[in-house]
């Protein structure tokens, strides 16, 4: 039967629930597949979003409620048209039918009351729907999501989340329960802080996703798949089998839940109960690093949200990635098992390699990397042995090649500030925050932006609490050190001598140009800033003052000039351009 909007609002005016069925059931079939709307029926879509709002409140057939809840699914794809569906009475209803309600219980011994669900009924299909609704409502209409909040649905959806080992919901209710939390948590400080708090959300939500992978605990920290067997002779690793696209789906949803509430973990103290919560979730989100999906973008998206996670959670916590014991098959070094760090070492390699969106893709887990680096000695010696190993080519610059220490020079230079400072501060920490040895693997050129940052242009500095390593030099670098130009970090041809054939006027004019040029810089302070130049001795200013006024005189006097520390230099020239101003 073809009936327009008018022919349906009609039926639907009449009452009668069998008539009203119909047209909602052919309305249903011809927008099925609508996603975009035109103003021109607006208020005929407003007045049917009544209307069958209106029918939700009666006792209505199954069928007849379920054709209601697809109409306002439909209906509130509309962003621009969800008034009617914004109130507290329309979101109170919508989420009764999902099952989501909160109801008053009674009063615990402390005096509060107590808030339980109220479960409309227990048709899945009908679920489905309402909170398919009240997805698109919430996502397109902030006021929706403060009536949410007043509602307290999230605690409502997190009361489900507890039954995650009971059979009785199905994928999709599962599914809309976490996508609907992500929506609330994203959008309201209040609710991340509720869920966090009052609902022991990490505890809550780590539960879930262990439930939802399917794993089991030989260790306190080193989890399995439940049905794996691990065979201990094999000298492979344990092929974990693919997860299903429904497994992956909710886990995705539950990490990013969970990455709105702990977004702020690593940067506050935690007592030891939170810290329990977060090593117990950092045991988890590594076997998820390990895992992957039936399809290729599922497994790096899946991976991609455990990455940003792990990123949020407390660098003390970071450990559980180490403890897994090792087994055949494992990447081990010292004696800890790095298959956890050597795939995020891959991971970032791959986001590098494709040179897209490197800041949303690759910083994460370069991050990461740094931040365990930084306070583990074994991982940082191991991605050291990846990413620098003892240094045999000095004839390329050390940004030209395909090794991962030449790919991280090259960002070193990119346009984008935060990746280029990530991948530096990277590669500083595996030379444990080493100015020489920093310079020695990048170049000055290269690494002058970390260094005048840390105001270590002229080297020195606090390099960290790190451990003693042997030394690395290899005989090809040893035999060539002397003639590595430390500025383009490799051994450069020979440059003919740039005086040769001048005559003695022509070396003066050149030398009186240099002073002149050293005498504009001088006049800007923050130009030498970085290089802070210490209060030298009158001796030394004077041994300076001695190399500029012999200058002139010979070629062997300039090359001694060069031989001064640039700060003696720099502070002798005002005494040296006095004099030659008042002469």
């Amino acid at each position: 039967m073809n009936m327009d909007l008018n022919d349906i609002i009609e039926n639907m005016e009449t009452g009668d629930q069998d008539a009203a069925l119909m047209a909602l059931q052919t309305y249903n079939k011809k927008m099925t597949q609508c996603f975009t709307f035109t103003t021109d029926e607006e208020e005929q879509r407003e007045r049917l979003g009544e209307l069958v709002l209106g029918f939700l409140e009666r006792d209505l057939q199954p069928s007849c409620q379920l054709a209601c809840l697809e109409t306002i699914r439909i209906l509130s794809r509309d962003k621009n048209n969800v008034a009617p569906f914004i109130t507290h009475t329309a979101m109170q209803t919508l989420s009764r039918h999902a099952g989501i309600a909160i109801s008053h219980g009674n009063v615990d011994c402390e005096g509060d009351v107590v808030l339980v669900p109220f479960v409309e009924n227990p048709d899945l299909e009908i679920i489905v729907e309402a909170l398919k609704s009240i997805c698109n409502i919430c996502l397109h209409n902030k006021v929706a999501v403060q009536v949410g909040q007043d509602l307290q649905l999230i605690v409502g959806i997190a009361e489900r989340l507890k039954q995650c080992g009971e059979d009785q919901w199905n994928h999709y209710v599962r599914f809309f329960d976490l996508r609907l939390m992500f929506l609330l948590t994203a959008q309201r400080v209040a609710m991340r802080t509720q869920l966090l708090r009052e609902l022991r959300g990490v505890s809550l939500l780590s539960n879930h996703l262990d439930a939802t992978l399917g794993l089991c605990w030989p260790d306190t920290f080193e989890v399995g798949r439940a049905g794996v067997e691990v065979d201990p002779d094999s000298e492979e690793p344990t092929e974990l089998p693919p997860l299903s696209r429904e497994k992956i789906e909710r886990a995705m949803e539950i990490l990013k839940i969970l990455f709105n509430i702990t977004y702020d973990a690593n940067r506050r103290e935690v007592d030891e109960e939170e810290a329990a919560a977060f090593r117990h979730l950092g045991a988890i989100l590594r076997h998820c690093l390990m895992s992957s999906a039936d399809a290729q973008d599922d497994t790096e998206e899946f991976h991609s949200h455990s990455l940003n996670l792990l990123g949020n959670l407390p660098l003390s916590c970071l450990d559980v990635l180490l403890m897994p014991k090792v087994q055949q098959g494992s990447i081990e070094y010292m004696g800890v098992n790095m298959d956890a760090v050597n795939m995020l070492l891959e991971y970032m390699e791959k986001r590098l390699d494709r040179g897209k969106k490197l800041k949303e893709t690759m910083l994460p887990s370069l991050n990461l990397l740094t931040e365990s680096a930084r306070i583990h000695r074994e991982t940082r010696k191991f991605l050291r042995m990846k990413v620098l190993p003892p240094l045999r080519d000095v004839k390329n610059l050390p940004e030209v090649g395909n090794a991962l220490r030449n790919k991280l020079v090259r960002l070193m230079t990119n346009i984008d500030t935060d990746v280029k400072n990530c991948a530096a501060e990277f590669l500083f920490v595996l030379c444990k925050e080493s100015v020489s040895r920093f310079i020695k693997y990048t170049g000055y050129g290269n690494a002058a932006g970390l260094l005048a940052a840390r105001g270590l242009l002229r080297g020195g500095g606090n390099p960290g609490v790190y451990s003693e390593d042997e030394d690395s030099d290899t005989e090809e670098y040893r035999e060539a050190k002397s003639q590595i130009n430390p500025v383009t970090g490799r051994v450069e041809d020979e440059q003919p001598n740039p005086m040769e054939g001048m005559t003695e006027e022509q070396k003066e004019l050149e030398a009186m140009k240099l002073v002149n040029m050293f005498d504009k810089l001088s006049r800007y302070p923050t130009a030498t800033q970085s290089c802070e130049i210490r209060d030298y001795s009158k001796e030394q200013r004077k041994e300076g003052c001695i190399y500029w006024n012999r200058a002139t005189d010979t070629d062997s006097s300039l090359q001694q000039c060069h031989r001064l520390p640039a700060g003696v230099l720099i502070a002798s020239l005002p005494t040296v351009v006095h004099a030659s101003l008042m002469s």
